[in-house]
């Protein structure tokens, strides 16, 4: 791990130092056990966005077989978390403030791709669109944005 990360770095800029096995290291040791058994691998960060994968599991399934929403509303929590210590060098502690999710097509049996892009990043606030995709497909099963505040 990165020593900007075993620090905490504060920076509001990226400086590129965060790669994935560095954001997976976040996951690791800055998040709950029932978050981590839900699997989250991260595939891409970047300047002002993060690409996380929540592997399918029957455990997540709902009655019916689909994708609870409650799995996939947890899953972009974490990885807008996760693209924002990306954006500011390494994780801070912060809370989510406001998370907005709509729910358009369900998930069976498929890995979910969840690309969160932050719009506003600010010293005490963060802003963020998510986006929730089946593996394999176009469409997105989930849209979400949400507002982080910023505590560290």
């Amino acid at each position: 791990m990165s020593a900007l990360l075993l620090h905490g770095a504060q920076s509001s800029v990226h400086d590129g130092r965060v790669t994935p096995e560095d954001a997976e290291a976040i996951l690791r040791d800055y998040f709950a056990p029932w978050v981590q058994r839900l699997g989250l691998g991260v595939e891409e960060v970047g300047e002002r966005h993060a690409i996380v994968r929540l592997p399918w599991s029957d455990d997540l399934a709902r009655a019916g077989g689909g994708l609870s929403g409650q799995a996939m509303m947890a899953a972009a929590d974490t990885a807008t978390v996760v693209a924002i210590s990306a954006a500011r060098g390494g994780f801070v502690p912060m809370t989510t403030v406001q998370q907005s999710t709509t729910f358009q097509r369900p998930v069976t049996g498929k890995d979910v791709l969840i690309d969160v892009r932050i719009t506003k990043l600010g010293r005490t606030l963060a802003f963020s669109e998510i986006t929730l995709t089946a593996d394999g497909e176009v469409e997105p099963a989930a849209r979400a944005s949400t507002v982080y505040a910023i505590l560290g």
